[in-house]
């Protein structure tokens, strides 16, 4: 998001191999087809405004003129990149192995400079809405984004739009001449703006001081930026429908900006408005101002259970500290330990060594060698690989330490030879041929301070990856791995300087490989992808939040041509079978909660996968409770009731909705996600820090939840 202050192994086996080493195939499906997953995606982010200029006729549109510099002087004026622009270099993209674009906000910005200190700001980043409805007149028309979605299709590329619903422009509500005093127009219609809020659009709390603060965080201004109400109908509809409005166009999934600073419960109504819509991914921004920031807890459970996965930032910290900053590969493998065992569904993070908001790597340490290392880890961890625009052609602006918005600049070229580029591109074709890159498992095999060997399984398909970040060479004996008996070649075929692998007989997936030495620098990775397997391997169900009428598509292995796919136990009738995807629609009767899918052939029945099945449409609704106390420093309020979606009565801080905020003591109160058209059965519970629990006294709490829109209950603490 736009704040304005705020990555030779010479072997001694030999001779490189070009293969892929025994028994490979190649999968004949497009992952462009699966709009639901980005598991196998290779993802490139694009600042819209500072790719490619491919169209010079919006450059100063009559619109908002005064906004477009064509000198490039001033960093946080429009410099021209635009929709044309990115559609004429598909093919660029495409040669990368590039299989999703994630652009900047499309959607029309500010047409009146902010200034601050002097100098004049727009929208150029994109997140500075002032009409959701509208494409920004600086990136092009309707017609051209229809025209680069309808191009990256044909591609086989996918568009991935950054969607933000927290806030519009600055606000600066003590100049009412400002910019635009943070505007909110519907398609064409003024609405309001910070200043004139009759109908309560935007929270009016000041900006936020403390970034710890779950209070602050969700109802106060980020910066200066005017901060918008979900709550209030008009804008819980506005947002929803004109989120559905642009995947109508084509869009394939929604990067969700800034999900830490909006309630969980109406992102979860958000996400299932979406999701019924249409079968899509979703994942959203949750800052991590460290690996031990305060709402690291938070963070993890909206992954787990709104329906928005996250760009994985603790894993990005651990990046660039391991090969940015000297850090040692050991902290590397335990940031993979522990989010693999934190993040339910881990391959849905999105994984990436620098972006928008933050210096770019070669800031950090412009070292090449050292960026190729961190690519090669990125694109063959768990998790979708997400490269910033440029990075492939070494781009940096080390200008005041390279932050926003010297990490912006424009597009140098592109060349498809640089190394990083072929690096990427042969990495990105692996992760779309070996499943163990998007589905598999990860197991450190050999480690030192400067060494990571480790290997990725899904099944038997398997991928073995030696980063040496050192400046010396190292002497790999007593490697075991999955790879069966035989002899590898790198599949960067050298380019990192690796070499083949001989592995010798084993069993038991620890099979004995030769001794070799990895050089400085260098990496290698070898790969297995056996034939299709006769029984039916579950590696992704996407969504993973979902309900009855909805379409899942379910990735693997040995499905065959036809069998039986079921949700929670209930079958499923399915609109597509092939031997690696089907699509199925979400059968009524299951039980609304966590529910396996499974699938059954005649070869057998596969592992299961959990998903999350909602009781039905979801509305955001706000529980307040007054007089809640006596609670000490480090007690909670929480709320559980009698639908999954309040937890069905359960007393874990993990399942219970909470911690419930209470800026106005002893005031409690915390939006959720319900059914809708229900009426539901609540109570609020007190978790004290040492864990101990105690219920209000009295009957329960009843509340008929609205058919649509949003909704509050006010009720009193039962003593």
């Amino acid at each position: 998001m736009q704040r304005r202050s705020r990555l030779t192994a010479v072997l001694s086996a030999g001779v490189l191999l070009a293969a892929l080493g025994p028994a490979t195939s190649v999968r004949a499906d497009a992952p462009v087809s699966n709009r639901a997953s980005l598991k196998q995606d290779l993802c490139y982010q694009i600042a819209t405004d500072r790719f490619f200029d491919g169209n010079t006729g919006n450059n100063n549109p009559t619109k908002s003129p005064g906004l477009y510099d064509s000198t490039k002087a001033n960093w946080k004026l429009y410099w021209g990149g635009d929709f044309a622009g990115i559609q004429q270099k598909l093919a660029y993209l495409k040669n990368m192995g590039v299989t999703s674009i994630w652009i900047s906000p499309h959607v029309d910005n500010i047409d009146k400079a902010a200034v601050y200190s002097g100098t004049a700001n727009a929208g150029y980043h994109g997140y500075w809405t002032r009409d959701f409805k509208k494409p920004e007149e600086h990136f092009g028309t309707l017609a051209e984004f229809d025209a680069l979605i309808a191009a990256a299709h044909t591609n086989g590329i996918k568009v991935i739009m950054d969607w933000a619903p927290n806030h519009t422009s600055p606000a600066n509500p003590a100049d009412a001449t400002f910019a635009e005093a943070g505007a909110l127009y519907d398609n064409g219609t003024f609405l309001g703006n910070y200043v004139s809020d009759p109908n309560g659009y935007f929270h009016h709390n000041g900006g936020i001081t403390n970034w710890d603060d779950r209070y602050q965080t969700q109802y106060l201004n980020l910066a200066d930026l005017a901060d918008l109400e979900q709550q209030n109908p008009t804008i819980n509809n506005l947002l929803k429908t004109d989120a559905n409005y642009w995947m109508d166009r084509g869009v394939d999934g929604v990067r969700v900006d800034a999900v830490k600073h909006m309630t969980a419960g109406w992102q979860k109504s958000f996400a299932d408005t979406v999701l019924s819509h249409k079968d899509t991914t979703l994942f959203g921004e949750w800052y991590l101002g460290s690996q031990s920031d305060p709402l690291y807890d938070d963070n993890v459970r909206f992954a787990n259970t709104s329906g928005i996965s996250v760009l994985d930032f603790y894993l990005n910290i651990a990046m660039r500290n391991a090969f940015g900053s000297g850090g040692s590969m050991t902290a590397l493998d335990a940031a993979i330990t522990k989010t693999g065992a934190d993040y339910k569904y881990k391959e849905n993070l999105v994984t990436f060594i620098d972006n928008h908001d933050m210096s770019r790597f070669l800031t950090l340490n412009n070292n090449q060698s050292l960026l190729h290392q961190a690519l090669a880890f990125m694109l063959t961890v768990r998790g979708t690989p997400c490269l910033y625009y440029g990075t492939e052609q070494y781009l940096h602006n080390d200008t005041s330490g390279g932050g926003d918005p010297w990490n912006r600049p424009m597009m140098p070229g592109f060349s498809e030879t640089t190394t990083a580029y072929q690096v990427v591109k042969k990495l990105s074709a692996l992760r779309q041929t070996n499943p163990a890159l998007a589905w598999g498992t990860h197991q450190q095999r050999w480690i030192n301070s400067n060494v990571y060997i480790y290997e990725r399984k899904f099944n038997n398909d398997v991928v073995l990856v030696a980063i040496n970040k050192g400046a010396s060479a190292a002497s790999i004996t007593g490697l075991n791995t999955a790879l069966p008996a035989g002899t590898y070649g790198d599949q960067l075929t050298g380019t990192l300087g690796g070499g083949s692998l001989t592995v010798t007989s084993g069993s038991g997936g620890n099979n004995p490989a030769n001794s070799f030495t990895l050089n400085a620098g260098n990496v290698a990775v070898w790969s297995y992808h056996p034939a299709e397997p006769s029984a039916p391997q579950i590696g992704s169900v996407g969504p993973t939040l979902t309900r009855a009428g909805n379409t899942i598509t379910v990735e693997g292995r040995g499905f065959g041509t036809s069998g039986t796919l079921k949700v929670g136990g209930v079958t499923a009738s399915t609109t597509s079978w092939a031997a690696n995807r089907i699509t199925a629609t979400v059968p009524s009767g299951v039980t609304a909660g966590t529910a396996s899918v499974t699938v059954t052939t005649s070869g057998g029945t596969s592992n299961g996968y959990d998903v999350v099945t909602e009781s039905g449409a979801q509305v955001p609704v706000t529980f307040t409770v007054t007089n809640a106390s006596p609670t000490s420093v480090g007690d909670n309020i929480y709320l559980s009731g009698s639908v999954a979606e309040l937890g069905n009565w359960s007393t874990s801080k993990s399942v219970a909705i909470g911690p419930m905020l209470a800026p106005n003591y002893p005031t409690w109160y915390v939006t959720a996600s319900v059914p809708a058209c229900t009426t539901i059965q609540f109570k609020f519970l007190k978790i004290t820090s040492g864990g101990a629990v105690t219920w209000e006294n009295g009957s329960n709490h009843s509340y008929t939840t609205p058919c649509s829109s949003t909704g509050s209950t006010t009720v009193g603490w039962q003593y």
